[in-house]
């Protein structure tokens, strides 16, 4: 895998600090736990794409909505996940996940305004929870279904056996899905009212409503069962908030044109990101001098192995808009993974200081001033990553980077401390609690990091004394 698109490093090699790449897209894996209906079924991992200007887009488009829907915009975050299918969804908590499909999918930033309308209604509605009120009861006709079933396959008659079982499953299914399709009404309605609350025009909610009918019509909606479905039909989507949404005060608002520019640019680079080259390379030929073709293009050459011609795709972009900070950062990364730290630092400082000292832009920062191997820059890279995590502290890399400045420094004491931190972070709570507890032991004692690496050892013991089969040495 080349090293543009590669999973990021969630525990260090042993032996030397190791400087590991990492792309301006930045890749953390999180655990989703997938129950398919019924059928309990482990946590899959999938990948979280991280990237500072998708970030702030998602933050902007959606703030409007998430004030109307009674929420706090500190609270809610919408998260871009790598994966090709057209979905969005919330697992808890007040966190939006969108597919890559999806924003391949929309044609425009208001579309997207409209499906995290939706999934705000879920949160807001508070569906997450209510859907164990649905699912048990599910759950226990499948159980006792099963129970049933399986004395009746005991005493010999296994067909009538089975038979039991699967009216069981059919009948809690048929209750589940009833139970989410009364769901999905209510985040729709709900969403409609968010979009108008906020004087955002529902036109994009009802056209990706009509992307998705399409879908449908061609894998035929006449071999689609409605009762069989989590969702209820597009069509029947459609028909239920047209009205509401053309009534609406906002319905002939344009759409920002701000964000619908913005929006072009982010699902340019993440098609150069995410697609194969070949096809990056044909949607956005040569003959395209537009932003939106140099930002693919740059990533798409970045990713193919062809540094200078990502470089130059680059450079357009920095003529065009000298002062902007993505374009700067992308800059800076290519000559970063080239193997240039040393010329990367002048543009990532750039960024860094144009994006406000965005933490993921920081921490690529702090990374070349690291990767120069010149011990002038440590200080520097130790500001700026201490920077970054206290504005983002659940990004694993920048700890890493941050451990990895200190020890380069003799700081052994702050290495460990941020080793804790990232063990924290990912579940390793034996990690965790061994490298704060050297932290404590040799940083000054009531200090602000003393203070964090005590509570750090805390948590973990705690945690490794809740679960001692958990942690139990093999």
């Amino acid at each position: 895998m080349p090293a543009s698109v590669r999973r990021l490093p969630v525990t260090p090699p042993p032996g030397p600090p190791m400087i590991a790449r990492v792309p301006a897209l930045k890749r953390l894996v999180i655990a989703a736990a997938a129950s398919v209906l019924l059928a309990a079924q482990p946590a899959y991992a999938q990948s979280i794409l991280r990237d500072a200007e998708t970030e702030a887009m998602f933050a902007d488009m959606s703030t409007p909505l998430v004030k109307a829907a009674g929420l706090s915009p500190r609270d809610v975050k919408v998260v871009l996940i790598n994966d090709d299918s057209i979905n969005a969804f919330v697992a808890g908590g007040q966190t939006v996940y969108v597919h890559s499909g999806l924003l391949q999918a929309a044609t425009s930033a208001n579309q997207v305004q409209g499906v995290i309308a939706h999934e705000l209604g879920h949160i807001a509605d508070g569906h997450v929870v209510l859907a164990d009120a649905g699912i048990k009861p599910a759950m226990h006709i499948t159980l006792l279904s099963m129970v049933l079933g399986l004395a009746a396959v005991a005493a010999g008659a296994g067909e009538a056996g089975a038979g039991l079982m699967a009216l069981g499953q059919q009948a809690g299914m048929g209750k589940y899905l009833s139970f989410s399709r009364t769901q999905e009404s209510s985040a729709d309605a709900a969403g409609a009212r968010f979009l108008t609350t906020a004087g955002i025009t529902g036109k994009g909610m009802l056209t990706f409503f009509k992307t998705l009918q399409q879908q449908e019509y061609r894998y035929g909606v006449e071999n689609i069962d409605p009762f069989m479905q989590t969702h209820p039909l597009s069509g029947e989507r459609i028909a239920n908030l047209t009205a509401v949404l053309t009534a609406a005060p906002s319905w002939n608002t344009p759409p920002n044109p701000a964000l619908e520019e913005r929006f072009r640019r982010v699902k340019a680079k993440l098609e150069g990101y995410v697609m194969p080259p070949e096809r990056t390379l044909r949607d956005f030929p040569d003959t395209d001098t537009s932003i939106y073709a140099h930002y693919a293009r740059a990533y798409a050459y970045h990713k193919a192995g062809y540094p200078d011609k990502a470089d130059a795709e680059s450079l357009a972009l920095i003529k065009a808009k000298p002062d902007d900070p993505y374009f700067q950062e992308i800059r800076g990364q290519i000559l970063l993974e080239a193997g240039k730290p040393a010329d990367a630092i002048a543009p990532l400082r750039a960024a860094t200081e144009g994006s406000r000292n965005n933490p993921l832009i920081a921490t690529t920062f702090g990374h070349a001033l690291i990767a120069t191997e010149d011990k002038t820059h440590y200080p520097e890279a130790i500001r700026v990553l201490r920077v970054a995590t206290g504005r983002d502290d659940q990004n694993p890399f920048a700890w890493y980077q941050l451990g990895t400045a200190y020890e380069l420094t003799g700081d052994t004491a702050r290495a460990a401390l941020a080793t804790a931190e990232r063990a924290s972070m990912d579940g390793d709570m034996r990690t965790a609690a061994q490298s704060a507890r050297y932290a404590l032991a040799n940083i000054p004692k009531n200090t602000p990091d003393w203070i964090r690496a005590q509570d750090i050892a805390m948590a973990a013991q705690n945690d490794m004394d809740d679960n001692p089969k958990k942690y139990k040495k093999r």
